[in-house]
Protein backbone atom coordinates (compact mmCIF):
# COMPACT_ATOMS: atom_id res chain seq x y z
CA UNK A 1 0.00 0.00 0.00
CA UNK A 2 1.60 3.48 -0.79
CA UNK A 3 2.46 5.65 2.35
CA UNK A 4 0.22 8.63 1.19
CA UNK A 5 -2.89 6.40 0.98
CA UNK A 6 -1.90 4.56 4.69
CA UNK A 7 -1.61 7.75 6.07
CA UNK A 8 -4.72 9.45 4.55
CA UNK A 9 -6.98 5.98 5.82
CA UNK A 10 -5.14 6.31 8.97
CA UNK A 11 -6.37 9.68 9.41
CA UNK A 12 -9.83 9.16 8.37
CA UNK A 13 -9.87 6.91 11.10
CA UNK A 14 -8.41 8.80 13.91
CA UNK A 15 -11.36 11.29 12.49
CA UNK A 16 -13.83 9.16 12.41
CA UNK A 17 -12.94 7.77 15.77
CA UNK A 18 -13.09 11.36 17.42
CA UNK A 19 -16.76 11.86 16.38
CA UNK A 20 -18.13 8.89 17.12
CA UNK A 21 -17.11 9.88 21.13
CA UNK A 22 -18.59 13.41 21.02
CA UNK A 23 -20.93 14.02 23.16
CA UNK A 24 -24.77 13.71 21.47
CA UNK A 25 -26.94 16.89 22.35
CA UNK A 26 -30.53 17.44 21.64
CA UNK A 27 -30.74 19.54 18.29
CA UNK A 28 -33.95 21.88 18.50
CA UNK A 29 -36.34 21.30 15.37
CA UNK A 30 -36.48 23.99 12.94
CA UNK A 31 -39.21 26.45 12.56
CA UNK A 32 -41.92 24.09 10.56
CA UNK A 33 -41.47 21.31 12.64
CA UNK A 34 -43.86 21.26 15.59
CA UNK A 35 -46.01 19.14 18.47
CA UNK A 36 -42.83 16.86 18.41
CA UNK A 37 -43.04 14.42 21.65
CA UNK A 38 -43.08 10.93 22.71
CA UNK A 39 -46.41 8.74 23.03
CA UNK A 40 -47.54 5.49 25.38
CA UNK A 41 -51.06 4.44 26.04
CA UNK A 42 -52.51 7.11 24.13
CA UNK A 43 -50.89 10.06 26.20
CA UNK A 44 -47.74 12.48 26.00
CA UNK A 45 -45.10 11.39 28.39
CA UNK A 46 -41.48 12.08 29.29
CA UNK A 47 -39.58 9.87 27.23
CA UNK A 48 -38.27 7.46 29.91
CA UNK A 49 -39.42 3.41 29.45
CA UNK A 50 -39.46 0.23 30.10
CA UNK A 51 -37.46 -1.97 28.25
CA UNK A 52 -39.32 -4.29 25.94
CA UNK A 53 -42.65 -1.62 26.25
CA UNK A 54 -44.26 -0.45 23.22
CA UNK A 55 -44.09 3.84 22.89
CA UNK A 56 -44.25 5.97 20.07
CA UNK A 57 -42.96 9.47 18.24
CA UNK A 58 -44.50 11.87 16.49
CA UNK A 59 -44.31 15.36 14.99
CA UNK A 60 -45.68 17.37 12.39
CA UNK A 61 -44.07 19.27 9.22
CA UNK A 62 -45.97 22.62 8.90
CA UNK A 63 -44.72 22.44 4.90
CA UNK A 64 -47.28 19.98 4.42
CA UNK A 65 -45.15 18.57 1.44
CA UNK A 66 -45.22 14.76 2.65
CA UNK A 67 -41.47 15.17 2.79
CA UNK A 68 -39.31 12.00 3.40
CA UNK A 69 -38.16 11.47 6.74
CA UNK A 70 -35.62 8.80 7.83
CA UNK A 71 -34.90 7.58 12.06
CA UNK A 72 -31.40 6.92 13.35
CA UNK A 73 -31.11 5.55 17.12
CA UNK A 74 -27.68 5.95 18.61
CA UNK A 75 -26.95 4.14 21.90
CA UNK A 76 -25.56 6.23 24.45
CA UNK A 77 -23.41 6.08 28.04
CA UNK A 78 -24.15 7.72 31.27
CA UNK A 79 -22.73 11.00 29.85
CA UNK A 80 -24.45 10.41 26.52
CA UNK A 81 -21.66 10.00 24.50
CA UNK A 82 -22.13 6.72 22.08
CA UNK A 83 -21.42 3.16 23.31
CA UNK A 84 -18.58 1.27 21.97
CA UNK A 85 -21.11 -1.32 20.67
CA UNK A 86 -22.12 -2.19 17.49
CA UNK A 87 -25.49 -1.32 16.03
CA UNK A 88 -26.64 -4.79 15.80
CA UNK A 89 -26.05 -5.27 19.79
CA UNK A 90 -28.71 -2.83 20.47
CA UNK A 91 -31.06 -2.96 17.47
CA UNK A 92 -32.69 -6.03 16.53
CA UNK A 93 -33.71 -5.20 12.75
CA UNK A 94 -32.74 -1.95 11.02
CA UNK A 95 -32.61 1.80 11.81
CA UNK A 96 -31.41 4.44 9.16
CA UNK A 97 -35.10 3.81 7.39
CA UNK A 98 -37.74 6.59 6.22
CA UNK A 99 -40.85 6.84 8.58
CA UNK A 100 -43.74 5.74 6.53
CA UNK A 101 -46.75 6.38 8.35
CA UNK A 102 -47.92 9.57 7.97
CA UNK A 103 -50.91 11.72 6.87
CA UNK A 104 -52.16 14.82 5.93
CA UNK A 105 -53.74 17.48 7.89
CA UNK A 106 -57.75 17.46 7.30
CA UNK A 107 -60.05 20.25 7.75
CA UNK A 108 -57.63 23.18 8.90
CA UNK A 109 -56.88 26.35 8.49
CA UNK A 110 -52.80 25.68 8.87
CA UNK A 111 -51.67 22.78 6.43
CA UNK A 112 -49.34 19.96 8.07
CA UNK A 113 -48.29 16.52 7.46
CA UNK A 114 -48.20 14.46 10.31
CA UNK A 115 -45.80 11.51 10.92
CA UNK A 116 -45.59 8.67 13.40
CA UNK A 117 -42.67 6.34 14.38
CA UNK A 118 -43.43 3.32 16.79
CA UNK A 119 -41.24 1.02 18.81
CA UNK A 120 -41.12 -1.87 17.71
CA UNK A 121 -42.06 -1.01 14.20
CA UNK A 122 -41.10 -3.41 10.74
CA UNK A 123 -37.75 -1.63 10.49
CA UNK A 124 -36.62 -2.30 14.23
CA UNK A 125 -38.20 -5.05 15.54
CA UNK A 126 -36.63 -4.77 19.02
CA UNK A 127 -34.36 -2.25 21.01
CA UNK A 128 -32.17 -4.90 22.50
CA UNK A 129 -30.61 -3.44 25.85
CA UNK A 130 -31.57 -0.68 28.24
CA UNK A 131 -29.55 2.56 28.50
CA UNK A 132 -29.59 6.14 26.94
CA UNK A 133 -30.83 6.62 23.36
CA UNK A 134 -30.46 9.33 21.11
CA UNK A 135 -33.24 9.53 17.76
CA UNK A 136 -31.80 11.20 14.85
CA UNK A 137 -34.85 12.25 12.61
CA UNK A 138 -32.62 12.82 8.89
CA UNK A 139 -33.51 14.55 5.73
CA UNK A 140 -33.29 12.88 2.15
CA UNK A 141 -29.37 14.02 2.29
CA UNK A 142 -29.15 12.58 5.46
CA UNK A 143 -28.30 15.37 7.48
CA UNK A 144 -30.03 15.63 10.79
CA UNK A 145 -33.28 17.84 11.09
CA UNK A 146 -33.68 17.77 15.08
CA UNK A 147 -32.66 14.64 17.33
CA UNK A 148 -34.65 14.04 20.98
CA UNK A 149 -33.65 12.08 24.30
CA UNK A 150 -35.29 9.09 25.29
CA UNK A 151 -34.25 6.48 28.32
CA UNK A 152 -34.95 2.77 28.69
CA UNK A 153 -34.69 1.16 31.89
CA UNK A 154 -34.78 -2.73 33.59
CA UNK A 155 -36.68 -3.70 37.14
CA UNK A 156 -33.37 -5.08 38.57
CA UNK A 157 -33.67 -2.41 41.37
CA UNK A 158 -36.13 -0.66 43.63
CA UNK A 159 -35.31 3.21 44.22
CA UNK A 160 -37.20 4.52 47.21
CA UNK A 161 -37.06 8.03 46.94
CA UNK A 162 -38.62 11.11 49.52
CA UNK A 163 -38.80 14.93 49.21
CA UNK A 164 -37.91 16.65 51.93
CA UNK A 165 -37.74 20.90 52.73
CA UNK A 166 -33.61 22.11 52.37
CA UNK A 167 -31.77 21.21 55.48
CA UNK A 168 -30.14 25.31 55.28
CA UNK A 169 -32.16 27.87 56.49
CA UNK A 170 -31.40 30.19 54.10
CA UNK A 171 -32.86 28.32 51.36
CA UNK A 172 -36.18 26.40 53.27
CA UNK A 173 -38.35 28.08 51.71
CA UNK A 174 -37.28 27.95 48.25
CA UNK A 175 -35.94 24.08 47.62
CA UNK A 176 -36.43 20.56 47.68
CA UNK A 177 -34.28 17.97 48.92
CA UNK A 178 -34.12 14.83 47.17
CA UNK A 179 -33.64 11.46 49.41
CA UNK A 180 -33.45 8.28 48.39
CA UNK A 181 -32.07 4.90 48.34
CA UNK A 182 -31.37 2.13 46.20
CA UNK A 183 -31.47 -1.76 46.97
CA UNK A 184 -31.53 -4.63 44.53
CA UNK A 185 -32.37 -8.48 44.99
CA UNK A 186 -30.57 -9.64 41.78
CA UNK A 187 -27.50 -7.56 41.54
CA UNK A 188 -25.01 -7.52 43.56
CA UNK A 189 -23.33 -4.16 43.43
CA UNK A 190 -19.78 -4.19 42.67
CA UNK A 191 -17.64 -1.40 43.63
CA UNK A 192 -20.97 1.00 43.86
CA UNK A 193 -18.87 4.34 44.19
CA UNK A 194 -17.59 3.81 40.45
CA UNK A 195 -19.96 1.43 38.77
CA UNK A 196 -23.27 2.91 40.22
CA UNK A 197 -24.42 6.86 38.45
CA UNK A 198 -27.93 8.30 39.45
CA UNK A 199 -29.36 10.68 36.96
CA UNK A 200 -32.27 12.70 38.80
CA UNK A 201 -34.17 15.79 37.20
CA UNK A 202 -37.35 17.54 37.63
CA UNK A 203 -40.78 17.52 35.71
CA UNK A 204 -39.88 15.85 32.75
CA UNK A 205 -36.94 18.82 31.75
CA UNK A 206 -33.81 16.86 31.09
CA UNK A 207 -31.61 20.36 31.31
CA UNK A 208 -32.32 20.14 35.42
CA UNK A 209 -30.73 17.09 36.08
CA UNK A 210 -28.30 16.27 38.80
CA UNK A 211 -25.55 13.71 37.88
CA UNK A 212 -22.26 12.18 39.28
CA UNK A 213 -23.44 11.52 42.41
CA UNK A 214 -22.10 9.09 44.39
CA UNK A 215 -23.54 6.95 46.90
CA UNK A 216 -23.58 8.93 51.15
CA UNK A 217 -22.81 5.34 52.50
CA UNK A 218 -23.94 1.45 51.83
CA UNK A 219 -25.85 -0.94 54.02
CA UNK A 220 -25.30 -4.20 53.03
CA UNK A 221 -26.31 -4.00 49.31
CA UNK A 222 -28.59 -0.96 49.94
CA UNK A 223 -27.25 2.67 48.80
CA UNK A 224 -28.18 5.30 50.84
CA UNK A 225 -28.46 9.17 49.18
CA UNK A 226 -28.89 11.77 52.13
CA UNK A 227 -27.18 14.70 51.41
CA UNK A 228 -27.81 18.36 52.11
CA UNK A 229 -26.98 20.54 49.18
CA UNK A 230 -25.83 17.67 46.00
CA UNK A 231 -29.92 16.23 45.57
CA UNK A 232 -31.41 20.21 46.09
CA UNK A 233 -33.74 21.44 43.18
CA UNK A 234 -34.91 25.13 43.10
CA UNK A 235 -38.62 24.20 43.97
CA UNK A 236 -39.98 26.75 40.87
CA UNK A 237 -43.83 27.70 41.17
CA UNK A 238 -47.04 25.79 39.25
CA UNK A 239 -47.00 26.02 35.75
CA UNK A 240 -49.36 28.25 34.21
CA UNK A 241 -51.54 27.29 31.33
CA UNK A 242 -53.91 28.41 28.46
CA UNK A 243 -56.85 26.13 26.29
CA UNK A 244 -57.91 26.70 23.07
CA UNK A 245 -59.55 23.09 22.26
CA UNK A 246 -62.13 25.47 21.01
CA UNK A 247 -59.95 27.86 18.81
CA UNK A 248 -62.97 29.84 18.07
CA UNK A 249 -63.96 30.63 21.41
CA UNK A 250 -61.82 32.29 24.51
CA UNK A 251 -61.59 29.86 27.47
CA UNK A 252 -59.53 29.39 30.25
CA UNK A 253 -57.01 31.96 30.59
CA UNK A 254 -57.77 33.29 26.40
CA UNK A 255 -58.62 36.80 26.97
CA UNK A 256 -59.48 36.86 23.33
CA UNK A 257 -59.44 35.02 19.88
CA UNK A 258 -58.26 37.30 16.69
CA UNK A 259 -58.43 36.33 13.29
CA UNK A 260 -56.30 38.93 11.27
CA UNK A 261 -54.22 36.35 9.38
CA UNK A 262 -54.70 33.36 7.91
CA UNK A 263 -54.99 31.14 11.15
CA UNK A 264 -56.41 31.88 14.51
CA UNK A 265 -54.98 33.84 17.54
CA UNK A 266 -55.36 32.93 21.20
CA UNK A 267 -54.47 36.36 23.19
CA UNK A 268 -53.84 35.08 26.93
CA UNK A 269 -53.83 37.49 29.80
CA UNK A 270 -50.65 39.11 30.89
CA UNK A 271 -49.26 37.31 33.83
CA UNK A 272 -47.79 38.93 36.36
CA UNK A 273 -44.51 38.17 37.96
CA UNK A 274 -45.22 35.94 40.93
CA UNK A 275 -41.68 35.52 42.75
CA UNK A 276 -43.06 38.46 45.21
CA UNK A 277 -46.73 37.08 45.63
CA UNK A 278 -47.67 34.44 48.11
CA UNK A 279 -47.80 30.93 46.56
CA UNK A 280 -51.27 29.97 45.49
CA UNK A 281 -52.38 26.43 44.51
CA UNK A 282 -52.71 26.29 40.75
CA UNK A 283 -53.32 22.55 39.32
CA UNK A 284 -51.07 21.53 37.15
CA UNK A 285 -49.72 18.96 34.92
CA UNK A 286 -46.11 19.24 35.30
CA UNK A 287 -45.51 21.26 31.90
CA UNK A 288 -47.16 18.74 29.90
CA UNK A 289 -49.24 19.50 26.84
CA UNK A 290 -52.45 17.59 25.70
CA UNK A 291 -53.35 18.12 21.73
CA UNK A 292 -57.30 18.57 21.41
CA UNK A 293 -59.92 19.86 18.90
CA UNK A 294 -63.37 19.38 20.44
CA UNK A 295 -64.84 19.14 16.82
CA UNK A 296 -62.73 16.76 15.61
CA UNK A 297 -62.57 12.93 15.83
CA UNK A 298 -59.04 12.40 15.24
CA UNK A 299 -56.77 15.27 17.40
CA UNK A 300 -53.75 14.04 15.32
CA UNK A 301 -54.83 15.73 11.83
CA UNK A 302 -58.23 17.54 12.65
CA UNK A 303 -56.22 19.44 15.35
CA UNK A 304 -55.30 22.76 13.77
CA UNK A 305 -52.53 25.65 14.54
CA UNK A 306 -52.93 29.40 16.40
CA UNK A 307 -50.64 32.10 17.38
CA UNK A 308 -50.74 32.22 20.90
CA UNK A 309 -49.54 35.49 22.33
CA UNK A 310 -47.81 35.28 25.50
CA UNK A 311 -47.38 38.45 27.73
CA UNK A 312 -46.19 38.68 31.38
CA UNK A 313 -44.99 41.83 33.34
CA UNK A 314 -41.99 41.82 34.65
CA UNK A 315 -40.01 45.03 35.12
CA UNK A 316 -37.89 44.64 37.57
CA UNK A 317 -36.24 41.36 35.13
CA UNK A 318 -34.91 43.84 32.60
CA UNK A 319 -31.29 42.72 33.74
CA UNK A 320 -28.92 41.49 31.24
CA UNK A 321 -30.89 38.41 30.83
CA UNK A 322 -33.47 36.99 27.90
CA UNK A 323 -36.92 35.57 29.49
CA UNK A 324 -38.53 32.53 27.31
CA UNK A 325 -41.83 30.97 27.03
CA UNK A 326 -40.98 27.35 27.34
CA UNK A 327 -42.90 23.91 28.28
CA UNK A 328 -42.82 20.15 27.20
CA UNK A 329 -44.90 21.78 24.37
CA UNK A 330 -41.07 22.77 22.61
CA UNK A 331 -38.80 20.82 24.91
CA UNK A 332 -37.59 23.59 26.94
CA UNK A 333 -35.74 24.86 24.27
CA UNK A 334 -33.95 28.08 24.95
CA UNK A 335 -33.91 29.20 21.15
CA UNK A 336 -34.79 32.57 19.39
CA UNK A 337 -38.02 31.49 18.32
CA UNK A 338 -39.24 31.50 22.01
CA UNK A 339 -37.71 34.40 23.25
CA UNK A 340 -39.61 37.30 24.85
CA UNK A 341 -38.89 41.32 23.35
CA UNK A 342 -39.67 43.95 25.88
CA UNK A 343 -42.49 46.12 24.48
CA UNK A 344 -41.20 49.69 25.84
CA UNK A 345 -44.61 51.15 24.93
CA UNK A 346 -46.92 48.80 27.71
CA UNK A 347 -43.75 47.81 29.81
CA UNK A 348 -44.32 43.98 29.05
CA UNK A 349 -42.46 41.15 27.62
CA UNK A 350 -44.77 39.68 24.71
CA UNK A 351 -44.15 36.49 22.28
CA UNK A 352 -46.12 34.86 19.86
CA UNK A 353 -45.92 31.53 19.46
CA UNK A 354 -47.64 29.09 16.64
CA UNK A 355 -48.69 26.00 18.75
CA UNK A 356 -50.99 23.19 18.25
CA UNK A 357 -54.10 23.55 20.10
CA UNK A 358 -55.14 21.92 23.39
CA UNK A 359 -54.27 22.60 26.80
CA UNK A 360 -50.56 23.31 27.45
CA UNK A 361 -48.90 23.90 30.16
CA UNK A 362 -46.04 26.80 30.08
CA UNK A 363 -44.06 29.32 32.54
CA UNK A 364 -40.97 32.03 31.95
CA UNK A 365 -37.88 31.07 31.74
CA UNK A 366 -34.79 33.21 32.75
CA UNK A 367 -31.47 32.32 31.12
CA UNK A 368 -28.06 34.48 30.23
CA UNK A 369 -26.65 34.92 26.95
CA UNK A 370 -25.18 31.84 27.00
CA UNK A 371 -28.33 29.96 27.42
CA UNK A 372 -27.23 29.10 31.12
CA UNK A 373 -31.35 29.17 33.30
CA UNK A 374 -30.96 31.56 36.79
CA UNK A 375 -33.42 29.30 38.54
CA UNK A 376 -32.66 30.95 41.66
CA UNK A 377 -33.98 34.62 40.02
CA UNK A 378 -36.81 32.84 38.62
CA UNK A 379 -39.47 35.02 37.68
CA UNK A 380 -42.31 33.08 39.33
CA UNK A 381 -40.00 32.47 42.47
CA UNK A 382 -39.39 29.66 44.15
CA UNK A 383 -41.76 28.08 47.05
CA UNK A 384 -41.31 24.91 48.44
CA UNK A 385 -45.10 24.57 48.59
CA UNK A 386 -44.91 23.88 44.76
CA UNK A 387 -45.96 20.00 43.25
CA UNK A 388 -43.08 18.92 41.34
CA UNK A 389 -42.54 15.22 39.94
CA UNK A 390 -39.02 14.09 40.52
CA UNK A 391 -37.49 11.35 38.60
CA UNK A 392 -34.15 8.87 39.56
CA UNK A 393 -32.40 6.68 37.57
CA UNK A 394 -30.24 4.22 38.28
CA UNK A 395 -27.04 3.36 35.67
CA UNK A 396 -24.87 0.22 36.05
CA UNK A 397 -21.99 -0.89 34.78
CA UNK A 398 -19.98 -4.01 36.19
CA UNK A 399 -15.83 -4.39 35.11
CA UNK A 400 -16.54 -6.58 32.06
CA UNK A 401 -19.32 -4.71 30.46
CA UNK A 402 -18.96 -3.28 27.39
CA UNK A 403 -22.07 -0.77 28.30
CA UNK A 404 -23.68 1.12 30.78
CA UNK A 405 -27.43 -0.46 31.62
CA UNK A 406 -30.08 1.33 33.56
CA UNK A 407 -31.42 -0.48 35.61
CA UNK A 408 -34.29 1.02 37.79
CA UNK A 409 -36.37 3.82 38.23
CA UNK A 410 -37.72 5.72 40.90
CA UNK A 411 -40.31 8.73 41.47
CA UNK A 412 -41.10 11.37 44.25
CA UNK A 413 -43.34 13.88 44.02
CA UNK A 414 -43.73 16.83 46.25
CA UNK A 415 -46.99 16.85 47.12
CA UNK A 416 -46.24 14.49 49.97
CA UNK A 417 -43.19 16.33 51.35
CA UNK A 418 -41.34 16.84 54.64
CA UNK A 419 -39.48 18.82 56.75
Amino acid sequence: MPKFLFKSLLLLFIFASANAQEVQTEIAPPYNIKAVSFIQNGSNVVPVFELGSDFKFQFDDLFANEANYYFEVIHCDYNWKPSDITKQDYIRGLDNQRIIDYSNSFNTLQGYSHYRLSFPNQFTTQLRISGNYMLRILNDDREVVFSRKFILYENHCTVAAQVKRSRNLSDIDYKHNIDFAIASNDITFQNPLKNVKVFLFQNGDFNTSIKNIVPQYTLGNQLVYKYNDETQFWAGNEYLYFENKDIRAANNFVAKVGYNSAIYSSYLYTSAARANLIYTLNQDVNGNFVVKNINGSDNDIEADYAWVYFSVSAPTFRLNKDIYVTGMFNNYNLIPEYKMDYNEEKGIYEKAVLIKQGFSNFQFMVADKNGKVDYENAIDGNFYQTENEYTILVYYKESNDRYERCIGKGNANSINIIN
